[in-house]
């Protein structure tokens, strides 16, 4: 029973791992309809950023979201303005895919170019302390990014709800024409929304960076499974993305101790595939899908 515990929980920390990298990745399709596949490199970017304030300045690694995320929202409102927004009235949609997968390419050979090929360590500042929870052992890292995950998901979800601004980029996912009537600057609100996406990636980055070692394909790693986690859970759903992103945190625990280390992503994307055979778009997409509009 013990291990069985120790396994669901290994499942529930990895799950929020997840969430928090998948969470600005699904904000910014639901509203911009852009698969950006640069995101795993905005959290390569965010990495590197923490490893230099934190070794060259000597800022505690969480104290460093102060300045990282406001820098990746700038990143992501720069991409937006001047890279996507230009190509949105193209007649082909897969222009922009092309344009975000030349963005990743440059920074992870800009990467290359700065640090070089070795691998960088964030001091973990006490983030791997070893906790001990009744039968439950975790690291006081991973608690961290489970509270975090779930307070960027319950924040954006009432910033959508409750604030005029997240109101009005509801509306634009929902109907961007009838939205431009209304008197919405919907150019603005793609703008906000793709900083806001790179500000959680940006967050994600801080909490990341203590416990796993950075480097140029550290965002390869993470966004792979992110875009699973986003599908899964219904394109632009947040609440489905932090749902998605526990079930297969857990397929992946569960897999790699009771099947095997080497067959855990074949556990994972062999779910993945069932499941977008049986439900296309997604388990949660229509109930938390960000196109629904509250009165």
């Amino acid at each position: 029973m013990n291990t069985f515990l120790q396994v669901l929980t290994n499942g529930i920390m990895l799950g929020s791992l997840f969430a928090i990298v998948a969470v600005g990745l699904t904000l910014i399709f639901g509203i911009v309809k852009v698969v950006n596949f640069a995101h795993g490199e905005f959290l390569m970017v965010g990495m590197y950023l923490t490893y230099v304030l934190t070794t060259w300045m000597g800022i505690h690694p969480f104290a460093t979201v102060i300045l990282v995320a406001p820098a990746l929202f700038l990143l992501g409102a720069v991409t937006q303005r001047f890279l996507i927004q230009p190509l949105m009235s193209a007649d082909d949609d897969h222009i922009q895919i092309f344009a975000t997968v030349g963005l990743s390419t440059a920074l992870i050979n800009l990467a290359l170019l700065v640090f070089g090929a070795d691998i960088a360590s964030t001091p973990a500042s006490g983030l791997r302390t070893p906790l001990q929870l009744g039968p439950v052992r975790l690291l006081s890292g991973q608690v961290a990014i489970l509270v975090a995950s779930i307070a960027v998901v319950v924040v954006l979800q009432l910033f959508l709800s409750r604030t005029q601004t997240g109101r009005a980029i509801r509306a634009v996912a929902q109907n961007r024409a009838a939205a431009q009537l209304m008197g919405i600057n919907v150019n603005w609100i793609y703008i906000l929304t793709f900083g806001i996406g790179a500000a959680c990636v940006g967050v994600a980055s801080v909490l990341i960076a203590p416990l796993y070692p950075t480097s140029s394909g550290i965002g390869t790693y993470f966004v792979l499974t992110a875009f699973v986690v986003v599908v899964l859970g219904g394109l632009g759903s947040i609440g489905g993305a932090f749902a998605g992103a526990m079930i297969i945190g857990l397929i992946d625990s569960f897999a790699g101790f009771y099947i095997g280390s080497d067959l855990r992503e074949v556990a994972v994307f062999g779910v993945f595939l069932l499941i977008l055979i049986l439900k296309p778009s997604g388990l949660f997409s229509s109930r938390l899908n960000l196109s629904h509009v509250s009165p």
